[in-house]
C-alpha cells in the first residue's frame, strides 16, 4: 500500500511539473488603483492564488478545530473524575447501591 500511495504522489507532482512547465507565459496582474505588474509568469500568480486559498480555508478550520480540543479536554476531564471517583468508592468498600423496589399502590 506504502508503494502505492508513493506512486500516486509522483504522478502527481509530474503532472503539476508539466502543468507548471507549460504556463510560463507572462501576464499582467491588475491590482485595486490601476496598479499593474507586468511580466509576472502565469504560473507563479496561479501558485499564488493557491497559497492564499489554502491560508483562508486554514483560517475557516482554526474555530470549528479550537472548539473540538476544547470539547476533548472537557471529556477527558469528566472521564478522569468519574474514574477517580470509582476507584475512590471501591476503596472505601462501597458496592452498588441496592436496587429500588417500587412502593405498593395504596
Amino acid at each position: 500500500m506504502r508503494y502505492i500511495v508513493w506512486a500516486l504522489r509522483l504522478i502527481i507532482f509530474v503532472v503539476v511539473l508539466l502543468f507548471a512547465l507549460k504556463n510560463t507565459n507572462p501576464v499582467e496582474v491588475g491590482f485595486y488603483g490601476d496598479h499593474v505588474v507586468s511580466g509576472v509568469p502565469l504560473i507563479v500568480v496561479m501558485l499564488v492564488a493557491f497559497v492564499i486559498g489554502i491560508a483562508f480555508a486554514l483560517l475557516a478550520v482554526v474555530p470549528a478545530t479550537l472548539r473540538r480540543r476544547r470539547e476533548l479536554k472537557k471529556a477527558q476531564r469528566e472521564v478522569q473524575r468519574l474514574q477517580d471517583s470509582l476507584a475512590t468508592r471501591e476503596v472505601q468498600g462501597h458496592s452498588d447501591p441496592e436496587p429500588a423496589v417500587p412502593l405498593a399502590p395504596l
